[in-house]
């Protein structure tokens, strides 16, 4: 005789699932940082190496809120955050200990299930683009969660705390609920999530327009050798915006077409994240080589052999590096 007792309940969710679920949360709550730090007025920026490497009040607030809150839902993860921080008492109010139901209940790709806390690495950059934060060009930050696993980045959550701030600039603008709805009144800042085999989400995928080169590339890190390599691929437009995670998501909403950035100064902080959502929906992220990036935890930080990102036709862009760039680059 079949049993009565109802429909069998899902499997409880595997440890990335949970892990994504957190760090869609933790994001948000970033970006809440970022915008109040503004809101404040006092940005607290240093130097860090030079005049274009700055750090604000929102960098440190929030990878101390990133950071402290997934290494309390999740102890054996190791974290690497951009910033070097002193260890300190951590504000209650930093923490965020909600998960996103939404992604609770996906289901974890099959080749991820058995997947261990002590098996993941978390790269965190709490505010990328943070000189054009302190430009007051806030549509290019971005906050960068992304999860590795074996060296490949598989998982990511980006935050964009200004995403409709263009458009918004003559109104007054919401602090997004999780009810929140684009429209005329739209609320400021969206949260982008993907896992490698399930997908990405939190924006509409859309392709450049076909047959035209729109190269996006850096803002403030200008060289000769950058300029060669964007040269080469004989572009229609070049747009120059700050942020990685910024650059990604022009290629996901068809404003650019590729992502050339031929210079070391890119660190796996700012690509890990961006690089999941990038393949999650077929496109692709490597060095100025054609290299996957590596992101175990013993990997140098820096891309040092530049970064070549394209939703579509990678091989026109791939095919086009001059070996001058590529000798000039070493992974």
């Amino acid at each position: 005789m079949l049993s009565s007792r109802g429909p069998i309940m899902a499997s409880s969710p595997t440890v990335l699932m949970r892990l994504v679920a957190s760090a869609y949360s933790i994001a948000q709550k970033a970006g809440t940082i970022v915008r109040r730090v503004i809101a404040e007025g006092d940005l607290g920026i240093i130097e860090k190496t030079c005049a274009t490497d700055l750090q604000t009040k929102a960098d440190r607030l929030v990878q101390v809120s990133i950071c402290s809150s997934l290494a309390r839902k999740f102890p054996k993860l190791t974290i690497i955050g951009e910033e070097d921080l002193p260890p300190e008492d951590v504000d209650q109010e930093l923490i965020e200990d909600g998960q996103w139901e939404e992604i609770l209940k996906q289901p974890c790709p099959s080749q991820y299930s058995a997947i261990k806390e002590e098996d993941l690495v978390v790269w965190v950059d709490p505010l990328d683009g943070t000189k054009e934060y302190t430009e007051g060009l806030l549509d290019n930050v971005t906050v960068l969660i992304g999860i590795a696993y074996e060296g490949k980045a598989i998982a990511g959550v980006i935050n964009q705390p200004y995403y409709n701030y263009q458009n918004n600039e003559n109104q007054k603008l919401r602090e997004p609920r999780n009810d929140a709805k684009a429209g005329p009144d739209a609320v400021l800042g969206r949260t982008i999530w993907g896992v490698l085999g399930l997908g990405a989400f939190g924006f509409q995928l859309k392709e450049a327009p076909a047959g035209k080169h729109i190269i996006t590339t850096t803002r403030s890190h200008n060289s000769q050798l950058v300029t060669d390599c964007i040269t080469a691929m004989n572009p229609d437009d070049v747009l120059r915006v700050g942020g990685a995670g910024n650059k990604i998501i022009q290629l996901i909403e068809g404003k650019a077409s590729a992502y050339v950035f031929a210079s070391p100064g890119c660190k796996k902080w700012d690509t890990c994240a961006p690089e999941v959502i990038l393949h999650a929906v077929g496109g692709k992220l490597t060095d100025i080589h054609g290299n996957a990036l590596q992101y175990n935890k013993e990997v140098k930080h820096m891309n040092s052999a530049g970064v070549l990102a394209t939703l579509r036709n990678y091989d026109y862009y791939a095919s086009r590096v001059p070996q001058s760039v590529k000798n000039a680059l070493v992974p």
